[in-house]
């Protein structure tokens, strides 16, 4: 699965630099046509909204499985004077 997760992270990556680009590009035609600057459109926006859910989404998938912490697992792994021989506060 983490080969998919990377896939997808990639894939956000170039879907997130397409968007900045197309909207250099928006921004250049206002620019070039001397029209007050708008919003960016819907669709970039919605573009680089799905980028960011995309690498979410994958960053989630490629995260390692979660393992149980807790004082009695930690304890079978440890003994009790593994944990008292620490110095405490003088």
């Amino acid at each position: 699965m983490a080969r998919g997760s990377r896939a997808l992270q990639w894939i956000s990556l170039v879907v997130l630099l397409h968007s900045a680009y197309s909207t250099y590009d928006y921004l250049t035609q206002l620019k070039a046509a001397d029209r007050p600057l708008d919003h960016i459109p819907n669709d970039v926006s919605l573009e680089a909204l799905v980028s960011l859910a995309l690498f979410i989404l994958g960053t989630v998938l490629a995260a390692p499985k979660m393992v149980e912490i807790t004082w009695a697992k930690e304890m079978g792994k440890r003994s009790i004077d593994e944990m008292d021989s620490r110095l405490g506060f003088a």
